[in-house]
């Protein structure tokens, strides 16, 4: 379902919350810190002093709910069972839902919502990547209307304070049909098997695989793309274009999100093809994703920016851990395959480390931008120390820490309050559409969110400190 952002809709936004420039108030409290190669995590005053109290009380009611891994299951259960499909138990859940797992990490479920809530990040100084929650797509009509609302999520980011949103974010998935995105993928994929494999649609790119890159999806030559096929390709090429022409008129870049395996070589191929036509001038445009956990992310991360590189193109990526392992880890199986994805937890930490490094390195003496979305301190804390070895002033507008809309909140205000530009990642729409995303958070992060007691014991720490403030009043 798409939607338009009325222009009673942009003023109702413009005047429903008081607005001043980003990072104000962190501007202050980082000026004694820069000089420090740290990220300094252990105030929770500090970390948490623009935060309303009603929103620390929500944050840490979920938290704790969310490291019962029971209770997840139970959730889990519930997004997925037929019981909940109609009816009153439905709207039970649903309401459930809404006012708890949904607030917390969407950012509302139309435009009006969205920016409120990218308002109310704004003023602790905070940056918002605005992500339209539509995912797959299987026929041409799904397309044209998603297209209309990630068209409108540029149109929703100019009409907020400048800065407020840092990226635009695409599923590829969302406006080119799953269906033709698979067929594409085993097209590319053989053609790296056989070189002299003619793909007479294809465009201008940069390198998709390297000699390491998992081939096992494809077993078989696939048939050319039909003209039916050729038709839709090149309505999907349309899409695209006409969506980087609106942000490359505002000015605003827009962020591809990675996928699984199945579709992640024409998801690239898209992007590549695209930032060779407008990433300009150290201007990106168009932000491609490397997931970490993938073994031969490195490997394809050099090949690509050597490419670039040689071509003039100004890269942006964004650097994630990744999130279907347990999807990659099953197909490969099946097919006889070991798992693409690291053996180790510490194989991942140390690849999305080792490539944080490298493009650290990168944007600061040549081109480009990077993200660095991270939930992980200690990620955090390496790419800090390596931004001072290499003089903050080289990279401080060139990178962008990330995390999710509702988690690592400490680790994000942290890193604000130490001069870096901090993006959360903010879906929104109506719920029925985000289930997906909901679902995705639950079943990739629980243990994450089990595990790690850091924001729970901070935003603890932060609420007994308001707590005793206001006793002593009385």
């Amino acid at each position: 379902m798409a939607f338009r952002v009325s222009r009673g809709i942009l003023k109702n936004i413009r005047c429903s919350t008081t607005m001043r420039p980003l990072n104000t108030c962190h501007r202050s409290l980082s000026a004694a810190i820069m000089s420090s190669s740290t990220l300094s995590l252990e105030d929770a005053e500090q970390l948490f002093g623009l935060v309303s109290t009603k929103q620390l009380l929500r944050s840490s009611a979920i938290q704790h709910a969310m490291a019962v891994e029971s209770m997840v299951d139970l959730g889990m259960w519930a997004m997925k069972s037929k019981v909940f499909e109609s009816g009153m138990m439905k709207d039970v859940m649903m309401s459930t839902m809404r006012q708890t797992v949904y607030a917390h990490f969407c950012g509302g479920e139309d435009a009006a919502a969205a920016g409120r809530s990218i308002l109310a990040l704004n003023d602790t100084g905070l940056r918002s990547m605005l992500a339209y929650g539509v995912e797959d797509a299987h026929d041409n009509e799904g397309c044209d209307k998603n297209l209309q609302g990630f068209l409108h999520n540029v149109d929703l980011s100019k009409s907020l304070p400048p800065s407020s949103v840092s990226f635009v974010i695409l599923k590829i998935t969302a406006i080119c049909p799953m269906a033709l995105l698979e067929r594409l993928s085993d097209l590319l994929r053989w053609q790296k098997k056989d070189p002299s494999f003619v793909l007479p649609w294809k465009q201008d790119s940069l390198p998709i695989f390297a000699e390491s890159s998992p081939l096992y999806h494809t077993q078989n030559r696939p048939e050319p793309l039909t003209p039916g096929e050729e038709s839709d390709l090149e309505l999907a090429n349309q899409r695209l274009l006409e969506l980087c022409q609106k942000c490359e008129e505002a000015n605003m870049p827009l962020l591809v999100d990675a996928e699984h395996t199945t579709v992640q070589p024409a998801i690239d191929y898209f992007t590549y093809s695209s930032a060779i036509k407008y990433n300009k001038d150290n201007n990106p445009i168009v932000f491609g994703t490397i997931q970490t956990y993938l073994k031969d992310a490195k490997e394809r991360l050099l090949l690509t920016t050597e490419a670039a590189q040689k071509m003039g193109v100004p890269m942006g990526f964004k650097l994630v851990r990744g999130a279907y392992m347990s999807t990659e880890s099953k197909l490969a199986q099946s097919f006889g395959f070991a798992s693409p994805i690291h053996n180790t937890i510490q194989d991942t930490h140390n690849s999305f480390n080792d490539c944080s490094s490298f493009l650290l390195q990168k944007v600061a003496n040549g081109p480009g931008s990077l993200v660095l979305a991270t939930h992980n301190i200690e990620s955090g804390k390496l790419a800090v120390a390596k931004a001072h070895e290499l003089g903050v002033e080289k990279v401080n507008q060139k990178v962008e820490f990330a995390q999710l809309y509702g988690m690592s909140d400490a680790l994000s205000y942290g890193l604000s309050n130490a001069g870096f530009q901090v993006s959360k990642y903010m879906p929104f729409g109506p719920l029925e559409m985000v289930m997906p995303y909901l679902i995705r958070r639950a079943e990739e992060n629980r243990g994450v969110l089990a595990a790690s007691g850091f924001d729970r014991q901070m935003t603890r720490k932060e609420l007994g400190r308001r707590l005793k403030a206001l006793c002593s009043k009385f």
